[in-house]
């Protein structure tokens, strides 16, 4: 009971050191950390803790909520993660599929749009539906939210690529002359999520200190915050600390 009036008090504190016109526009997350803590908590299985870090999920969704961030892209599963043995992948695509039927109703709460972004054709039949079924649900917001699910950062930048590469083609620029139609503004606007701004801050969990191919195009220029907690055990004070120290950077954009 202390403990929990101490930590509310503290949160207090780092949200009123916030500046609001200095908070990130687009917060990119990579839910990492799953199975360690399911191992941690010495938890019946994984599907114990992919329960609870889907419901810390909605819980970020809506401390991003609080704060007015425009845009967040979560990483819920990579092209890597499907090389998983299927006892541990079917319990969490089970999980999954139980999400994306609530987040209609939370993006409608917080006036978000909702897209799916990743090599979908990739992923199984019932998970494609789900998402497919949650855009579907979806009305609309003034704010996005973007799951990335069977997602790669490589695989995006070649996608972008064929389809520049193919938009050229078919407006009838030779061969020879394509490379002079292809530059770093060209390939942008053939992102999975071209129309928005570049990512500001990424957060990964479970002390993880790398990327591993998120949003690489888009993070050129992002600060990175790395925190040691697995997903399910991130709170609402690490997201406070994460955006206070985002807030205290003096970002220099390359130059």
């Amino acid at each position: 009971m202390a403990l929990g009036l101490l930590y509310r008090i503290y949160e207090r504190s780092l949200l009123a050191g916030l500046e609001s016109d200095r908070l990130p526009s687009h917060i990119g997350v990579v839910l990492d950390g799953h199975r360690r803590h399911a191992r941690a908590e010495g938890l019946p299985s994984y599907m114990d803790s992919y329960r609870v870090g889907m419901s810390r999920f909605e819980d970020f969704l809506g401390w991003a909520n609080e704060l007015k961030i425009p845009a967040v892209s979560a990483w819920v599963l990579t092209l890597e993660n499907l090389a998983r043995p299927s006892e541990e992948l079917d319990p969490y695509f089970e999980v999954l599929i139980d999400l994306f039927g609530r987040l209609p109703e939370k993006c409608a709460e917080y006036d978000m749009s909702l897209r799916f972004i990743g090599s979908l054709d990739q992923l199984p039949l019932g998970l494609v539906e789900a998402a497919k079924e949650a855009e579907a649900r979806n009305q609309g917001g003034s704010r996005r939210l973007n799951v990335a699910m069977g997602y790669g950062g490589r695989q995006e930048i070649v996608d972008a690529t064929k389809d520049l590469v193919t938009r050229l083609a078919a407006s009838g620029v030779p061969a020879d002359e394509m490379t002079e139609h292809i530059d770093a503004e060209g390939l942008a606007q053939h992102m999975y999520s071209a129309d928005l701004p570049d990512v500001d801050l990424i957060i990964r969990t479970s002390g993880e200190s790398r990327l591993s191919g998120f949003l690489l195009w888009q993070s050129a220029y992002s600060e990175f915050v790395f925190v040691d907690v697995n997903w399910p055990a991130f709170r609402r004070v690490d997201f406070l600390r994460a955006l206070r120290d985002f807030t205290s950077r003096e970002r220099r954009f390359g130059k």
